[in-house]
């Protein structure tokens, strides 16, 4: 059976970001056999970019291909590094310095209700200094990998995929925050 659209797929791969200037690659995520990448094909749960490089594959085949980085997550944008006040980080009067730290990822709203993933960079007395650029932005990415797996995507997926977030199938009908694994809802 053959990747098209409405197939569960299940895969392994190796992902590698830079490379660039003599410098090894680096092995920045990977999916393996016991723990594969799975997802349903054509219902805008991964960038169209890599749907597009394993369409028509089977379980089975090999795959090594590149995304550059404006068929993934765009350039890195300075313009989407931010300088909040802190006080919009107050809880009761007080600055959340459990939820609110350097390194950390935050879920933000837009004041267009926008859900956006942002990256503490800097906390000083009067601003928290944050990124909301992907954090791929500007990488191009490598994959390697198999897929394991090619079938009918069953109604009960389908289901899920229609009230759940696409990337980790938390149910979107109530909210939920970063505690949950996937950063809030991704909706």
């Amino acid at each position: 059976m053959k990747i098209t659209d409405n197939k569960f797929v299940a895969a392994s791969y190796d992902l590698y970001v830079g490379g660039e200037d003599g410098q090894a690659p680096e092995l920045m995520e990977k999916a393996t056999e016991e723990m594969p990448l799975t997802f349903v094909f054509g219902t805008g749960m991964m960038l169209e970019s890599f749907e597009s490089k394993l369409k028509n594959l089977q379980a089975g085949d090999s795959f090594d291909f590149v995304l550059p980085c404006n068929t993934a997550y765009g350039e890195y944008e300075d313009e989407r590094v931010a300088e909040l006040p802190k006080s919009i980080f107050e809880v009761e009067g007080k600055f959340d310095t459990e939820n609110i730290a350097v390194d950390k990822m935050v879920p933000m709203m837009t004041a267009e209700g926008q859900r956006l993933d942002g990256m503490v960079l800097e906390i000083t007395d009067e601003i928290v200094r944050m990124d909301f650029n992907h954090p791929l932005a500007g990488e191009d990415l490598h994959f390697v990998g198999k897929v394991l797996e090619v079938r009918e995507a069953t109604d009960e997926e389908m289901e899920q995929l229609m009230g759940s977030c696409a990337g980790c199938g938390q149910d979107c009908s109530e909210e939920h925050d970063a505690s949950h694994g996937c950063g809030g809802c991704c909706c």
